[in-house]
């Protein structure tokens, strides 16, 4: 070891400075007081210590003071060892998970489109997780899956590999709806007509067929009549949309009479949404002027960043009181609910996700149809 170098680490040793090991293994140089001023000389040590009062309930006399962050008097620990914060998070999250009341059911039957052309929004993972929190809460929902990639389908766990009767024999070859219905074998009250890769040819052979607009709306109508019939009513249906604003979204804008809009917290995602708009209303004027944009729901928000925030205030600003209260964050569990064939309700229903689709799901129960 050369002459002028600290132990262990090689760095410089001035001679002014006397070496102090540490609890942690660090070499700390404290520096004598002649070779500071008064100015810049440190407060004693008492004068440095933080008190329990600023992490928790004010100490009485004699109380100690904390020398380290981690000491639990410093995060005012109860006695239980939990903090106060800590125990607040758990009562607030057993609130929401252990309210197990069912919803209101609405006075008729709500259909809602969920669509947006923009792809990588949220529409499928809201569609699947808003209708799973609305069946664990009593409702009885049925999900149609649009979407030739199938992804509610996965979601729910229902097999859709091509050749699977779904969707596509409903628009184009003329199944009744209730033939290809699936119930989800996680949640009860939850159907699923699924979607094969078979979807993909719809556009095109729906083309030369008859009402080809009208297809998907007159079926559903058929099973919606003959469900009520049976006092077996459905409350709610939510139709996944493909990215685009092809025959089959048309077919689900036709038979919808709510819109629910995802719109991811990003400059992006506003890009087409005029043009969305835009195509709602010729829906409106010529093939169903009872649709009706009622939900707008904010997707992979941010709260920590100005761009989410940006975002989310143009939206509220453009469409009001029809923006749900609720913004859903980004959130790794949402993302690896689908892997696991799983919604994230019952993937991991305490997640940050899984609790703001609880609220959503309750914000739409509590509105009207005509937001």
């Amino acid at each position: 070891m050369s002459e002028g170098t600290v132990p262990g680490i090689g760095w410089p040793h001035r001679p002014h400075e006397e070496v102090v090991g540490t609890r942690l293994g660090w070499v700390s140089h404290e520096t004598t007081r002649r070779d500071v001023s008064r100015e810049t000389t440190p407060e004693p040590p008492e004068q440095n210590n933080v008190t329990a009062s600023a992490f928790g309930p004010t100490p009485g006399p004699g109380s100690p003071t904390v020398q380290r962050a981690g000491d639990a008097t410093a995060l005012g620990q109860l006695e239980d060892g939990t903090t106060p914060l800590a125990a607040a998070v758990a009562e607030e999250v057993g609130r929401l998970t252990l309210d197990t009341r069912p919803f209101d059911r609405p006075e008729s039957t709500r259909v809602f489109v969920v669509a947006n052309q923009k792809g990588g929004v949220g529409k499928t993972t809201s569609t699947v997780n808003i209708a799973a929190a609305m069946a664990q809460h009593g409702q009885r929902v049925l999900v149609v899956d649009l979407d030739p990639q199938g992804n509610a389908s996965t979601a729910l766990r229902i097999d859709h590999a091509q050749g699977t009767p779904g969707v596509y024999e409903v628009i184009v070859e003329g199944e009744p709806l209730e033939s290809v219905i699936r119930p989800c074998p996680d949640i009860d009250n939850l159907e699923v007509v699924p979607a094969s890769i078979d979807l993909a040819g719809a556009e095109i052979e729906l083309v030369s067929l008859v009402a080809r607009e009208s297809r998907l709306k007159s079926s559903l109508d058929d099973y919606l009549k003959n469900r009520a019939a049976d006092e077996r009513r459905i409350d709610y249906v939510f139709i996944d949309c493909p990215p685009s604003l092809g025959l089959l979204t048309v077919n689900a804008l036709v038979a919808g009479r709510e819109m629910l809009i995802p719109i991811q917290c990003e400059y992006y995602a506003l890009e087409g949404l005029s043009q969305l708009m835009r195509n709602v209303d010729l829906i409106k004027s010529h093939l169903n002027p009872e649709l009706n944009v009622s939900t707008i729901l904010l997707t992979m928000h941010d709260a920590r960043t100005r761009l989410s925030a940006g975002v989310a205030d143009e939206v509220r600003q453009y469409f009001g009181d029809l923006v749900l209260s609720t913004a859903v964050p980004r959130s790794v569990r949402i993302s690896e609910a689908p892997s696991y064939q799983q919604s994230v309700m019952t993937y991991d229903p305490t997640s940050p996700g899984a609790m703001s689709y609880l609220e959503a799901s309750r914000e739409i129960t509590q509105s009207k149809e005509a937001r």
